[in-house]
């Protein structure tokens, strides 16, 4: 039987990609494993590894196609003792059906709602090209992401018995990193889940075009220039609303001291080593900033956590997240710096000045910027006294940090001249309290003050 090679969805919030380049062509054999095409996300270029094998009969989608979705069918495998020729002329069929078929069970499903086998049993030819749901519920293929699949041997999950919660059904890490060998999928989900939308159908958003309409309604024309949304601002307009709308939020800000750090930054780095005649380190304040910060969550455990949604999610180690703007203001990246609270000042300076020349480029993997404890907005460099920002969920806080400025004080109750740095951390009050998000900062506020505690 032939193997439909579907639109993988690389990362948690794709939705759409673009097939960059097929590194294999018609004809060729493909064993798992093989890299077989790159796919261009809103945030990195990733290979796409073949999870079957056989012979790539039929290439649907050209290299260079834009806004492919995610489970569409790109190509057709023909497996070991199959007419390559055969299955590349039945391969169009299916590209052109795909849609039309993935609509029939919701149309469908309010006829049956008990799970009976015998319609499975029987399909009529016009159901060939079933979703990716039908294929898992009738045993012979299920759909999932290449590192589903890894994880679930690794695991020894049976990916048959994984309800997913991809797109289209599709199974992902999230889905086997729940899971237990052996674990029984519910049966009568699918078939509610199936019947909801055909009960209560969600109002429809106003379309893209009639926002559109409306805004330019506001402006003479000629007067403006219309930019299409990439991919990345798209998935953050998505993402930041939804964080916007479903996360209810508090903030809390600090001042803090910043000149003894300043004297030990100046002196860390006037002692810095040569290697290959520069300098093996320069740091910065946001260096400082991110140790602290990880230092913080070690000391107060109980607001390492993030949204689970029925649950928390308590993290063993602070992995802290570093916004990067794109140049020419298309994005954001944040990548993020692996147990900090293990790595020294120089290890965090250097790994973070490598990952955000990478993040502007747009090169790095999923996994180098998915997770973390929470994140870092530094506007600093950009003179910002306060702001506050956005948390990115599951994240349960992020840390706005603001320029560092003389600013009259007064110690010990004379007037003097400090240099200050303003800090507001946004916290998810599903996750914490403000008692639970105070002791953070103030933990935060005193390392940041004794900056020398961050070097033993």
């Amino acid at each position: 039987m032939p193997i439909e090679i579907l639109m993988p969805a690389l990362s948690p919030t794709m939705e759409k990609g673009n097939l960059a380049k097929w590194l294999k062509k018609e004809g060729d054999k493909v064993a798992p494993g093989d890299v077989i095409a790159e796919i261009e996300t809103d945030k990195a270029t990733m290979e796409v590894e073949a999870i079957d094998e056989g012979t790539l009969a039929k290439i649907l989608v050209p290299e260079g196609s834009q806004d492919v979705p995610v489970n569409q069918l790109i190509a057709v495998l023909a497996t070991e003792g199959e007419d390559v020729k055969a299955v590349a002329a039945g391969g169009a069929a299916p590209a052109a059906k795909a849609a039309p078929a993935a609509e029939a069970p919701k149309a469908e499903a309010p006829k049956a709602p008990e799970p009976a086998p015998a319609p499975a049993a029987t399909p009529s030819p016009a159901a060939a090209p079933a979703p990716a749901a039908a294929h898992a519920s009738s045993g012979s293929r299920v759909f999932a992401s290449p590192l589903a699949r890894r994880l679930a041997k690794e695991k020894g999950v049976d990916l048959s018995s994984v309800k997913g919660s991809g797109p289209h059904g599709r199974v992902v890490a999230a889905d086997i990193a729940s899971a237990t060998p052996g674990a029984a999928k519910p049966a009568a989900a699918p078939a509610a889940a199936a019947a909801a939308p055909a009960s209560a159908p969600a109002p429809a958003a106003p379309s893209a075009s009639a926002v559109l309409e409306q805004a330019k309604a506001y402006y003479e024309p000629g007067t403006y220039e219309e930019i299409p949304l990439d991919g990345m601002r798209r998935v953050i307009a998505q993402r930041m609303t939804e964080a916007r709308q479903t996360v209810p939020t508090f903030y809390l800000t600090v001042d803090c001291d910043m000149d003894e750090l300043l004297k030990l930054r100046e002196t860390l780095n006037k002692s810095a080593p040569e290697k290959d005649g520069k300098p093996a380190y320069k740091l910065s304040v946001n260096d400082f900033v991110i140790k602290a910060y990880a230092l913080a969550f070690q000391q107060v455990p109980d607001a390492n956590m993030v949204w689970g949604g029925d649950r928390y999610l308590k993290l063993k180690h602070s992995d802290i997240g570093v916004a990067v703007a794109i140049d020419g203001g298309k994005g954001l990246l944040t990548p993020i710096i692996r147990k900090a609270e293990t790595k020294t000042l120089s290890a965090i300076s250097n790994e973070t000045r490598e990952l955000a020349t990478r993040a502007r480029n747009k090169k790095l993997a999923p996994n180098e910027y998915q997770g973390g404890s929470s994140a870092i907005s530094n506007l600093g460099m950009f003179g910002m006294k306060h702001f506050t920002a956005i948390i990115n969920p599951p994240h349960a806080t992020i840390l706005a940090v603001g320029a560092s400025e003389q600013r009259a004080v007064v110690k010990k109750g004379e007037l003097a001249v400090a240099t200050v740095m303003t800090v507001t951390i946004s916290c998810d009050h599903r996750v914490m309290d403000g008692a639970m998000g105070a002791m953070l900062l103030d933990a935060f506020k005193k390392i940041i003050e004794k900056p020398m505690s961050m070097l033993v």
